[in-house]
C-alpha cells in the first residue's frame, strides 16, 4: 500500500537521505570530494559534451551505489544486529559493487582527463 505525499515531501526526503549519507559515511564525503575534484577540473580543461556525459554518467554511478550499500547496510543492521553470516554476505556484496564501480570510475577518469593532461 503506497501513502500519497506531496511532491515537496518526497524530494524533502530525498535531500535529507543526501544530507545523512554525507553526515554518517566517510566514504560517501570522499566520494563526493573526489566527484567535486574531477567537475572543477573537467571545467577547466574545457570537457566535450560527449566527455561531460560519460564523466556525470560515472560519478552518478559510484554515488548511487554509495547510497544504496549504505542502505543495505542499515537493513542488515537492523534485521540483524548480532553478527550473522547472510548479514555478513549481504554487507561485504554491497561494498563489493562499490568498490567495482570506483575502479571502474578510475580507469574511466584515467582516460578522460589524461589525454587532456598530456
Amino acid at each position: 500500500m503506497s501513502r500519497t505525499r506531496s511532491l515537496t515531501s518526497s524530494f524533502g526526503y530525498a535531500f535529507n537521505g543526501f544530507k545523512t549519507a554525507f553526515k554518517k559515511e566517510p566514504n560517501f564525503r570522499i566520494h563526493i570530494v573526489v566527484a567535486t575534484t574531477a567537475i572543477i577540473s573537467a571545467l577547466f580543461l574545457g570537457f566535450s559534451f560527449q566527455e561531460w556525459l560519460i564523466l556525470v554518467f560515472t560519478i552518478s554511478f559510484v554515488i548511487i551505489l554509495e547510497l544504496l550499500n549504505t542502505s543495505v547496510e542499515s537493513i542488515v543492521d537492523l534485521v540483524s544486529p548480532e553478527i550473522q553470516p547472510k548479514a555478513k554476505v549481504a554487507k561485504d556484496v554491497s561494498a563489493a559493487a562499490v568498490l567495482l564501480s570506483t575502479v571502474v570510475a578510475v580507469f574511466v577518469g584515467l582516460a578522460l582527463f589524461l589525454p587532456k593532461i598530456l
